[in-house]
């Protein structure tokens, strides 16, 4: 399987760089991750839980880089074994460019499955490996994201009436 994206982030690349090496940070991006621990230098080892249609599986792994360009690119291989489950290993090359609201952080990954999982078809992987890093790259956007972002956006919903919902407006309740 491959698949290839891009997400805006709002820092700048040598910030998302680095929270990409930070074994704190990729453990609460990466989706289902139980522990993430290690160096850019020696690799990280993950444990991560996941539900692939109905295969439930915890993986452990090690994940290395390499090619590493400070605050531009680098790239990720990782494999992991999940028992019964199967495996999945693959790679990742990773780049960062400047742009008017951040970084523009794209990527192109190749992953291939194997065991129980295979067996589920192309489809069910596919729309699971989208979903899996279009999530690491969200949490990835709201843990970069400015502290006065957050701030905003939660005096904005503070402000807002709350709305009553169809039976409280039907009775007459508050």
């Amino acid at each position: 399987m491959q698949m290839t994206d891009q997400k805006e982030i709002a820092a700048d690349p040598a910030t998302v760089y680095a929270a990409l090496l930070t074994p704190g940070v990729l453990k609460d991006c990466v989706p289902g991750a139980e522990e993430v621990t290690g160096s850019p230098e020696e690799g990280f080892e993950a444990k991560v839980t996941q539900k692939v249609g109905p295969v439930k599986a915890t993986f452990t792994g090690k994940v290395t880089l390499s090619d590493m360009v400070p605050g531009e690119k680098l790239t990720i291989t990782g494999e992991g074994k999940g028992g019964a489950a199967g495996f999945a290993k693959g790679g990742a090359v990773v780049t960062l460019t400047p742009s008017e609201t951040g970084t523009l952080l794209s990527y192109d990954v190749e992953a291939k499955v194997g065991g129980k999982l295979a067996q589920l078809g192309s489809r069910i992987i596919d729309g699971f490996a989208k979903k899996m890093a279009d999530q690491f790259f969200t949490n990835l956007q709201e843990a970069l994201a400015p502290e006065g972002a957050e701030e905003a956006e939660d005096a904005e919903a503070e402000a807002a009436p709350a709305k009553k919902s169809w039976l409280k407006r039907l009775t007459g309740g508050n």
